[in-house]
């Protein structure tokens, strides 16, 4: 037997494990049966879509996630192999108040210890899945409001203009949509914010691979993979230019692409470290240390493919019939040059900058400790 009845506040943690495994549809299942909240990584967002999306776990995780993930007493980790970014420096400070119990395929990812006295499971995520669903786990059905009850308290905060972009291009998108994802500061707020409307969509993400660029080509791949359907891709300046040559395969091959860059003028990520490890000392990732973006609208109009600069990502809703139909088109969303992102856990003390009012904590606290 896994699953102990002594537990009171467990989670189950999903990784891109479960997903190759083709344990997608048993998450829900669990899920649905047990009211367990279930949170993942960033690797694994979609997984947990919808009515059931709570967060991400880790350096730019949801806040709400790694709170939950500080006050759960079960850690039921499946298909995520909890490296350095889910469980940070310190792995005694990992869901601290939690036994942890992990299901992986890979013996090297399991020979590392989180946790002292942890249970390993060398096992395929779908038959580790189809075991816990044959156990009489208990109705978790108070936590999870608890959990809920608690997003709502904080879905107010940690939200910059990345974030309200990407949830209006949520809003916009139909069910079970297919989303590429790019590498960069917006594939953070892809992680925190594109929350899918059904249970089967796709977000195809660049995890840790640093694979800047892949957007694009994520979505061409995507199109033609479904009978050239339609997909969506959201991407940077920077990720864009990288693979911007794919437009005329796009055209060629007649792709129905919808690509959304959320453009801030600067390499975001890496211009974030300068600014705040190197006292802005910043070189090549803004306009004025020798980066520079072209006027993406016209390029694409080049290719033969349709186009508009929006000023706001409130101006989507003018161009929501470009959204559904079978041709290809991008979207420039201009973003301030300033969009950060947030939050952050810091590396050094393990604690979710910017940090909020002491009041706010307490309340959040407070829900979770019921």
């Amino acid at each position: 037997m896994i699953f102990r009845s002594t537990f009171n506040k467990p989670i189950l943690l999903v990784g891109n494990g479960a997903r190759s495994a083709g344990a997608d549809e048993l998450i829900y299942e669990f899920c649905k049966k047990t009211s367990i909240p279930a949170l993942t990584t960033m690797n694994g967002v979609d997984l947990v879509q919808d009515d059931n999306h709570i967060g991400f776990i880790g350096t730019h995780g949801n806040r709400i996630a790694n709170m939950i993930l500080n006050e759960c007493d079960l850690v039921i980790s499946v298909g995520a192999r909890l490296g350095l970014r889910q469980v940070g420096r310190y792995t005694n400070r990992f869901a601290p108040k939690a036994a942890l119990i992990r299901a992986d395929i890979d013996q090297y990812e399991l020979s590392r210890d989180i946790k002292e006295n942890e249970q390993k499971y060398q096992i395929d995520a779908k038959d580790f899945m189809t075991m816990l669903l044959r156990e009489d786990v208990p109705d978790y059905s108070i936590w999870m409001s608890q959990c809920l009850k608690a997003k709502r308290l904080l879905d107010s905060y940690d939200k910059t203009e990345g974030n309200l972009a990407v949830e209006k291009i949520a809003s916009l998108l139909p069910p079970n949509p297919v989303v590429a994802v790019d590498v960069g500061q917006h594939q953070c707020w892809c992680a925190q914010s594109l929350i899918l409307k059904g249970n089967r969509g796709r977000i195809h993400i660049g995890g840790g691979y640093g694979t800047m660029g892949c957007g694009l080509p994520y979505a061409i791949g995507s199109s033609i993979s479904i009978n050239k359907a339609v997909t969506f891709c959201v991407t940077g300046d920077g990720g864009f230019q990288m693979n911007i040559q794919e437009l005329e395969t796009v055209k060629r091959e007649r792709l129905p692409i919808k690509i959304f860059i959320l453009n801030n003028r600067v390499l975001g990520k890496i211009s974030e470290t300068q600014h705040s490890n190197h006292k802005g000392r910043y070189a090549q990732t803004t306009q004025g240390s020798g980066y520079s973006v072209p006027d993406f609208q016209k390029i694409a109009e080049a290719y033969g493919i349709k186009a508009a600069t929006l000023d706001s990502y409130q101006e989507l809703d003018k161009y929501a019939d470009w959204i559904v139909d079978d041709r290809p088109c991008l979207f420039n969303i201009m973003l301030p040059e300033e969009s950060y992102l947030v939050p952050k856990i810091k590396w050094e003390t393990c604690k979710i900058e910017p940090s909020l009012s002491d009041d706010v904590i307490v309340q959040v606290e407070n829900i979770l400790r019921r």
